[in-house]
């Protein structure tokens, strides 16, 4: 996952006082409108929006503009969510972090605990090669039937638990797993009843594709087709996959609004959903086996040091859609880009957001 902080530093520290009081982030939204970007920015300070905007369309080939209440799906962005699940789970008693996962699944690989599938140090294979080599993609996959895969391929490890970081969804998709194995009940059921309507979060589900179908004010995926021209991504076989993996859950599928994410952000700065301690623990890097830090925490990529503090955010990408949320914790500032037509200025947009959160 690329380093957001490479860019904000940079641009923080380099921009000239002048240029630091004028509009920077209309500037930067005017001339991503021109280049054709399609989304969401919503940036906000201590909980209170101080600035929302949408561009672009919800759907190209029907030219319906987007709105800033427009739905769209979070791709990666979910993990944080998963990993809320499991830290909820162990504040009821139901779990450790420290847990081997064989104590809860059947997997054929020893010696990974829940915190190294948290924190993406479990050194397991990736779900979706094996899936795609093996599975009959007339039928939708779900996690009973990746963990099944898993076990009667047993693709080796990639390294020693604990012994370095990369990037799994396979981790994820465990974790909703044993949330369930702890629970007893449906991932999606337990995530609405204990973070999306505690929250007051009514936009925001893990959907079928007939869900979301059904909902009107959802900003679909879109891609370039040969033409140039944007087309729901759904269209291309390279999506293929979110239709016969559309039964997994934990490592995505979560899907929301710019302001439901807000509502997300600040319950973090309370104990509504977890007490501050385990909070802290998501937020703090992991400690690899030679002594060295790898800075992810629970679901949330970790900078101690920005232009605000410490910063923990996370991006998203599926096809059609690019997304991020990025909080400040340490001055209470959040900026949330969601994008429908995988355009490559969300980037700059966040670097834009956070040089404007100066002088807000």
């Amino acid at each position: 996952m690329k380093k957001l902080s490479t860019f904000i530093l940079a641009l923080f520290f380099g921009i000239n006082s002048l240029f630091a009081q004028q509009k920077i982030l209309e500037a930067a939204l005017i001339q991503a409108q021109k280049e054709g970007f399609s989304g969401v920015v919503l940036v906000a300070e201590d909980g209170k929006i101080q600035f929302e905007r949408a561009i672009g369309l919800r759907s190209f080939e029907k030219n319906i503009p987007l709105l800033t209440t427009d739905i769209f799906e979070l791709a990666s962005v979910s993990k944080q969510f998963t990993a809320m699940m499991v830290m909820i789970s162990k504040e009821k008693g139901l779990l450790n972090f420290d847990d081997p996962v064989t104590n809860y699944l059947d997997i054929p690989y020893q010696g990974i605990t829940i915190r190294n599938l948290l924190t993406h140090t479990s050194g397991l294979p990736d779900y979706q090669a094996i899936m795609d080599a093996h599975w009959d993609k007339s039928k939708v996959a779900t996690n009973k039937d990746i963990l099944e895969y898993l076990n009667r391929y047993s693709p080796p490890k990639l390294f020693e638990p604990g012994e370095k970081y990369e990037y799994s969804n396979t981790g994820y998709v465990l974790l909703a797993s044993i949330v369930e194995k702890a629970n007893g009940k449906d991932f999606i059921e337990l995530s609405r009843e204990w973070i999306f309507r505690p929250l007051g979060m009514n936009d925001t589900d893990i959907r079928t594709l007939e869900e979301k179908a059904a909902v009107t004010n959802f900003a679909a995926g879109h891609l370039k087709d040969s033409t140039g021209n944007f087309v729901n991504a759904n269209k291309f076989h390279s999506s293929d996959y979110t239709v016969w993996l559309g039964g997994r859950k934990g490592p995505g599928r979560v899907s929301s609004t710019a302001g439901d994410l807000l509502k997300w952000d600040q319950a973090l700065y309370t104990e509504k959903l977890v007490s501050q301690k385990t909070l802290e623990e998501a937020f703090s890097p992991f400690i690899l086996l030679d002594g060295t830090r790898s800075f992810y925490g629970f679901g949330w990529e970790i900078e101690p040091k920005s232009p605000f503090g410490k910063m923990v955010m996370h991006t998203g990408d599926n096809p059609g859609y690019k997304t991020i949320i990025v909080r400040f914790i340490e001055e209470n500032k959040t900026i949330i880009v969601l994008n429908n037509n995988y355009h490559p200025d969300q980037i700059k947009l966040v670097e834009a957001a956070t040089l404007s959160l100066r002088k807000f």
